[in-house]
């Protein structure tokens, strides 16, 4: 390559890399494979070693990437937590233990030995003690300076907050989320309508860089600890002794460390680490080849990025091909409609795969796809099967269009995308792979308010058949309740009440209990007020819904597409028949002291769970925002806020705490 050429293209490469490390390393939200970019990281490296005068300081090749996160105080860290040169080839491997060899010998070192341990797939952070207490946690950032995360690294039940011995040591370690708690916590994001995560390191990295520690505290991180820091009082000759003292202050150290002599038992160490990878309970990037001795570690150095005594082999993804022989639609329990790939059998990474989720139609389109391709596949983050490409140079010429559909596979009704997402959802109301969700939600404390019809009542019924949909609820009869339990009268005398007592909630609680696509408690009222009766809200037209503040033309078109179905249509007049009200309740004894007022919750008040306080500001006339913003008029601050208080404060926005609040309503 042109000198000039090779100028161009580090460039190019540079703003790329530059690119996808800010959304790897500062957003947690990676839009490539991490092989995908280690292979443009490694053509930089490779091209800025060709032509060292084009090499600076700012390049990620010279430099560890992340950055601070705003809202986070700095840390600095007193031993860089640096990068690991990554290699990609046993030759590689050999050429370190050159390297490593030739250092001995100037040194005087016979015979150096080498761990070699998992490359565990999470976000660096290190840990510091002073006489055995953890006073500070921060996680890596640029590798001079840090994130302090104590707060957050406190949740994490297998870091100790004191040791055996009062010490004063820093360490560091990865944090990270297993397969099975990342697959876990996937599955309920889905459920609950949020944005999956892209993989198991990214869940960890965002779950760590919480600015509320609330949020941490509810998700499935743990920590291995791999390297001494800094310690005082103490000296060791080699990093597998260091271990062994970490794990007997405590610490979940790195389980998997194997102690190699030479460069062949190095390779047959990678090779072994490799073959147990399907069957980890964590996820791996590689396996990291380490310096035992600590006085050759010293005597070797590191450059401004990397130590020069490591060196991190990356496996390559294990890509097979097969047959993409059909798609065929999955319905999830929000009415999100999936298309899923069926394959013919083929084994990758240890698992026989026949299937494989499409995500949606954007995805096969962007893939092109069809039926009938020969595809790559692969494992993704060493857990989820995903389709790579087709293999559009076999293809023969009988392979099929897709389209994806517009009507629920399941129910018959009406499928829609809606603009701006990528999903198609069924509309219907009543269909059977949504039915335990639109139950649960119908019940729920803010919707018809059913006390005792929880999630394993609603289960057992619909397995036993005693309802079909919701409307069924108001025709249980106190014999069919009771034998849901053991000497199950009373259960049953109470939860027909309940049952009884729901049909004279107020119109708004109908509304909510539907569960129309975008329409909670707030649009809820807001609809209630505007319309007085569901008769009047299912007539309404675009133009009028749009015409309504808070309700916007998706939340419009959402609202005409739910009253147009004839599922919804059946389930009102049946609710209507079953004596449930349809119309609005008149308020008595107004109190609008709060109107024209914004409110901000922000952490747990201890006399009011957020709905009641909620509830509280409405009936006064005010309205609740989940944002803060120059609109707001009060922030109520309760236990542990968070990053709405910061904001609030910096707006000079009023703060009150519950004392206060009382005081307003009183």
């Amino acid at each position: 390559m042109e000198k000039k050429q090779a100028e161009k293209r580090i460039k190019e490469l540079r703003k790329i890399v530059e690119y996808h490390a800010k959304k790897y390393y500062d957003e947690d939200k990676p839009e490539i494979s991490d092989f995908e970019y280690d292979m443009m990281m490694l053509e930089l490296r490779s091209l800025e070693s060709q032509f060292p005068e084009f090499i600076t300081q700012n390049s990620l090749t010279q430099k560890v990437g992340g950055n601070v996160k705003e809202g986070f105080q700095k840390v600095e860290h007193e031993v860089p937590l640096q990068s690991l040169q990554d290699v990609f080839n046993f030759e590689e491997i050999e050429n370190f233990e050159e390297r490593v060899r030739k250092q001995a010998e100037e040194e005087g070192i016979s015979n150096p030995q080498y761990v070699v341990e998992t490359k565990i797939d999470g976000l660096s952070a290190a840990l510091e003690y002073v006489n055995g207490k953890l006073v500070r946690g921060a996680t890596r950032g640029n590798g001079l300076v840090g994130e302090d995360v104590t707060e957050n690294l406190k949740t994490i039940k297998k870091i100790p907050q004191e040791l055996p011995e009062k010490i004063n040591i820093t360490v560091r370690g990865e944090v990270f989320i297993s397969k099975k708690d990342f697959e876990l916590m996937n599955s309920e994001r889905e459920e609950n309508e949020e944005e999956l995560f892209a993989n198991a390191r990214n869940a960890a990295a965002g779950s760590l860089r919480q600015l509320d520690s609330n949020i941490t505290k509810n998700r499935p991180l743990d920590i291995y600890i791999f390297n001494v820091q800094k310690i005082e009082g103490k000296n060791f000759e080699s990093h597998y002794e260091e271990l062994e003292y970490l794990e007997k202050l405590g610490f979940n150290v790195n389980p998997i460390r194997i102690l190699c002599k030479n460069k062949d038992e190095i390779i047959e160490a990678i090779k072994e680490i490799g073959e147990k990878r399907e069957n980890l309970s964590f996820g791996i990037d590689g396996a990291v080849v380490k310096v035992d001795n600590l006085k050759l570690r010293e005597a070797m150095g590191t450059t401004t990025k990397v130590p020069k005594w490591a060196i991190a082999y990356k496996y390559p993804p294990e890509q097979k091909e097969t047959i993409l022989k059909d798609i065929v639609y999955q319905v999830g329990r929000t009415g999100v409609i999936t298309p899923m790939a069926i394959l013919e059998p083929v084994k990758v990474a240890g698992s026989t795969i026949s299937k494989t989720t499409l995500h949606n139609e954007d995805f096969i389109k962007e893939k092109g796809l069809k039926i009938g391709d020969r595809v790559l596949i692969q494992k993704a983050g060493d857990v989820i099967p995903e389709i790579v490409k087709a293999v559009t140079e076999k293809r023969t010429g009988e392979e099929k269009e897709f389209k994806m559909t517009r009507i629920c596979p399941v129910c018959g009704a009406e499928a829609v995308r809606e603009e701006g997402e990528a999903a198609v959802r069924c509309t219907g109301i009543e269909c059977p792979a949504k039915l335990h969700r639109n139950l649960v939600h119908f019940v729920s404390r803010e919707a018809m308010n059913i006390d005792g019809l929880g999630e394993n009542i609603i289960s057992e019924l619909l397995e036993r058949k005693m309802i079909s949909n919701i409307a069924d609820i108001y025709d249980l009869t106190l014999e069919d309740i009771a034998t849901l339990k053991k000497n199950g009268k009373k259960f049953a005398q109470n939860l027909i009440n309940s049952v009884n007592e729901s049909k004279k909630n107020d119109l708004y609680r109908l509304i909510t209990s539907l569960g129309i696509r975008h329409v909670g408690v707030k649009a809820a009222k807001v609809l209630a007020k505007q319309y007085n009766s569901i008769d009047n809200l299912s007539n309404a037209t675009i133009e009028e819904l749009n015409q309504i503040e808070d309700i916007g033309p998706i939340v419009a078109n959402s609202i005409k597409e739910f009253f147009e179905q004839q599922q919804t249509k059946d389930l009102i007049l049946r609710l209507k028949q079953a004596g449930v009200n349809t119309v609005r309740l008149k308020e008595e004894n107004a109190d609008n002291r709060f109107e024209g007022q914004v409110f901000v919750l922000t952490g747990g008040l201890e006399d009011y769970t957020r709905e009641e306080a909620l509830n509280i500001i409405e009936k006064f006339g005010g309205k609740v925002s989940s944002s803060v913003s120059k609109k707001t008029n009060y922030v109520i601050a309760g236990d542990n806020s968070g990053s709405k208080l910061l904001k609030a404060q910096n707006l000079g926005i009023k703060i009150i705490d519950e004392t206060e609040f009382k005081k307003m309503i009183d």
